[in-house]
């Protein structure tokens, strides 16, 4: 049965809109090998429209290696988009999703073959509130924002962890792997 790990950038203070964050070649070459240990990754609208920026990158390089090989990692990657609005992808990799979220991932699960990886707050949270994570990685950046998108602001129930190991960067960056522990979850 696959995996289903949900990955995610966030500051000190909870903030994980896309457009903060130390973002260096290690934290790219840490998502390339993520991206090219799973079969499919599943997006929001709004995390997929700007996901479309490494696209450019295949038709004109950048002169950074790491992202290169990140728009490369994640190109090949199949791509399901759940949106009602978004009509084409714009991605020979990605399609618009026909069912809903938790039919989908339980579907996938039950298939053969690599990770099924979570990219988007509002599927994560989806998830978490459905209790179909079975990995989660967070990926805390040293800083603090201020102000943005707060990850875990509707979390219906309580959700106990296991932390099984962490990486850190040389930016500082540390990425925190946990697991869902047996124990129940419990309504508040």
């Amino acid at each position: 049965m696959r995996k289903v790990i949900a990955a995610i950038n966030m500051t000190l203070d909870g903030v994980c809109d896309h457009t903060v964050g130390i973002v260096d070649e290690n934290l790219h070459y840490h998502y390339s090998d993520l991206v090219n240990n799973a079969e499919v990754m599943l997006y929001g609208k709004t995390t997929y429209q700007l996901m479309q920026f490494w696209q450019t990158l295949l038709t004109n390089p950048s002169d950074q290696k790491s992202m290169n090989d990140f728009a490369f990692a994640i190109n090949k990657l199949e791509k399901i988009v759940f949106s009602n609005t978004i009509k084409d992808t714009g991605w020979d990799t990605a399609k618009i999703a026909n069912r809903p979220l938790e039919e989908t991932v339980l579907e996938l699960k039950k298939q053969s073959g690599k990770d099924i990886l979570i990219g988007s707050r509002s599927l994560i949270i989806q998830l978490l509130n459905s209790n179909l994570i079975d990995e989660f990685q967070i990926c805390i950046h040293p800083m603090i924002e201020g102000k943005g998108l707060r990850l875990f602001d509707q979390i219906k129930n309580r959700i106990i962890f296991k932390l099984i190991k962490t990486k850190t960067l040389n930016s500082g960056v540390t990425i925190m792997y946990y697991e869902p522990t047996s124990e129940e979850t419990t309504n508040r």
